[in-house]
């Protein structure tokens, strides 16, 4: 699904070279690469505070963490997304609520949240998936008016834009009141290893937030919160120095490898392609994803599959269905949308070493199966 070994070879030397200092010097944890990396992040994104942690699970409930929410507080998120931004709220014995998506871009639906609220709610969680930022404004103006935290999961979407309704562009990450983001290997800015980060606009937020990532401590030996051991190494802080200048080219390559997957499918019967405007920064595509209509889906990754043609559908499983966080609260009459798209999704590979050959492979073996 990724060719990081082609990225690699691409910036070598650039990688290497921070791998050296960091051995040379020994600066393992929490060294001056890790420094850099924080400020030349926040320096991308236009945040004051960048925290990095250990992974983008942590950041998330780290970042709860520092909001103090309690046992029993409800959580809303949504349903069709990985299990991580649901399992951390059940960690901290938070009430986690599920709520549908919508169809067109796949986050989470407006309406759904708008009926999950109750006065037991105290944070809403967006998800921006498969690279695509979620309606951040309508998100934001729920919480004002009920006064909610709003943690976005950005650990699919960094470097995506987002453009108001007043016309302010920011980088998503940075519009709620904290926000979390991994550099798994496979995401936009990936490290080789485990790594992530939480992102604050709030100054008292973030200093509550660095004592947790470090054991609550903020002199040594001096612990004044409950804290985790969570903390970006520093030859990981090197390898995403060494990417984070290329991070907006890396999208672009995306985008233009999703443009010419559309415009290969455009017009068959079988498939619903995202829709996004190959100008805009709003989609960052950390996966293509497709809908299959009136075929059959599973039939197909096998079929890609025989070619040696990596794919995956994301996600197979509604959050509400998994065994860890069934409760009777839900009804399958309240998620139609992902009950549908846990059937229909699969996703190509997507990075940023695609080359019209192997797009033209790919689309053409897609094709192959469904006009037969």
């Amino acid at each position: 699904m990724v060719d990081l070994k082609s990225q690699y070879e691409k910036i070598k030397s650039t990688v290497d070279a921070s791998i050296q200092e960091v051995l040379d010097t020994n600066t393992y944890i929490n060294g001056p690469l890790v420094h850099q990396f924080q400020k030349n992040l926040e320096d991308y994104l236009g945040a004051k505070h960048v925290i990095p942690c250990a992974n983008g699970t942590d950041a998330l409930q780290i970042a709860m963490m520092g909001l103090d929410l309690k046992p029993g507080d409800e959580v809303i998120t949504a349903d069709f997304t990985f299990a991580a931004t649901v399992e951390v709220i059940a960690l901290l014995q938070l009430t986690p609520v599920l709520v549908d998506v919508d169809m067109m871009n796949m986050n989470i639906d407006i309406e759904a949240i708008k009926k999950a609220i109750t006065p037991k709610t105290k944070a809403i969680v967006p998800v921006h998936l498969f690279g695509r930022a979620a309606n951040m404004d309508a998100i934001m103006e729920i919480a004002t008016e009920h006064n909610l935290y709003v943690i976005e999961d950005n650990a699919q979407a960094i470097g995506a834009d987002y453009v108001s309704k007043s016309g302010t562009k920011s980088k998503v990450g940075v519009i709620g009141h904290v926000a979390a983001t991994s550099f798994f290997p496979s995401k936009n800015l990936g490290c080789y290893g485990d790594g992530g980060a939480i992102f604050t606009n709030d100054d008292k937020l973030a200093h509550i937030i660095r004592g947790i990532v470090n054991h609550g401590m903020y002199e040594r030996y001096h612990h004044d919160v409950v804290g985790v051991n969570s903390r970006l190494d520093s030859i990981q802080a090197g390898v995403l120095n060494a990417k984070l200048p290329l991070l907006d080219e890396y999208n672009a390559a995306r985008r233009l490898a999703a443009s010419k997957y559309n415009a290969a499918f455009a017009g068959n019967a079988h498939i619903i392609t995202p829709e996004f405007d190959a100008n805009e920064n709003d989609h960052v595509f950390h996966q293509y994803v497709l809908r299959i209509i009136d075929a059959d889906r599973n039939a197909l990754m096998q079929h890609l599959l025989d070619k040696a043609i990596p794919c995956a559908i994301y996600y197979p499983i509604p959050l509400h269905s998994q065994k860890a966080y069934v409760d009777t609260r839900y009804k399958e009459e309240q998620f139609p949308v992902t009950n549908q798209l846990v059937k229909e999704v699969i996703a190509l590979p997507m990075h940023t070493e695609l080359d019209d050959e192997q797009i033209k492979f790919i689309t053409d073996s897609v094709l192959e199966f469904l006009n037969k």
